[in-house]
């Protein structure tokens, strides 16, 4: 087992470095501190507890697949209140958290949980079973994950418009259940620290639908970025199949 790195005193940096190093650590804050795509939500104020509710779950109809199959051939329907979101999973480039998802998805882990993250221009994130049916405390929205745990798999897939990753605790950390769509093309702030594992192939308009419902926009809230109405934006299902 590997030891925790130990707590030491920096030395002040050269007169000519020390502008530089406080530059750094605010660029650093201000990324660690959005809390846009890594588990855990903001504490400041007070917080309202939601009772959970009976989701209307209308089945989705699967739209005509554009994707010609291929090796990595395992397919996931995310059937949402807003629509189908059909994404091809790639097992060769992240094994473990491909695995993981699947397993979670033919649990019925993620059926009702509601996109409890959402971020126009970046992100629509899910997976935390603390928001179920919509119930809960909501400042704990965000925190919670599944009991299972994966390592971190850098792969080779890049955080471009219409991939699904994995969220975890911090950059390079791992995962657990919670994941993210990507909006945008996030190669150049997330690649590298979060694993990709699969592409939306059908359904972005329902992703990009599921962005412009009304969140909560005040930044000091625990229930920033969180949707006003639950039933809003939440996942019906998630069913996983081979072929598209």
């Amino acid at each position: 087992m590997s030891k925790a790195p130990q707590r030491g005193k920096l030395r002040n940096p050269p007169k000519g470095r020390r502008y530089a190093f406080i530059a750094i650590v605010a660029v650093l804050i201000v990324v660690a501190g959005s809390g846009l795509y890594v588990y855990g939500t903001r504490t400041q104020g007070a917080s309202s507890t939601s009772t959970a509710t009976t989701f209307a779950n209308n089945p989705c109809t699967p739209a005509t697949s554009t994707s010609s199959g291929g090796a990595n051939g395992t397919y996931a329907l995310i059937c949402t209140n807003l629509g189908l979101i059909e994404v091809q999973l790639f097992p060769a480039d992240a094994p473990q958290t491909v695995a993981n998802f699947v397993k979670l998805a033919d649990t019925g882990f993620y059926n009702d949980l509601v996109w409890h993250r959402i971020v126009p221009g970046f992100v629509i994130q899910a997976g935390d079973p603390n928001t179920k049916n919509g119930g809960g405390n909501r400042s704990t929205w965000g925190q919670g994950g599944s009991p299972s745990s994966i390592p971190f798999e850098n792969s080779s897939l890049s955080n471009t418009a219409g991939t699904i990753a994995m969220a975890s605790t911090g950059a390079g950390v791992g995962g657990s259940s919670q994941f993210y769509i990507n909006l945008v093309d996030n190669s150049k702030t997330l690649d590298g620290s979060y694993a990709v594992f699969g592409q939306v192939i059908n359904g972005m308009s329902v992703a990009n639908a599921l962005a412009k419902v009304a969140i909560n926009t005040n930044s000091t809230s625990p229930e920033y970025s969180q949707p006003i109405n639950p039933a809003s934006a939440y996942i019906v299902s998630i069913t996983i199949q081979d072929t598209p």
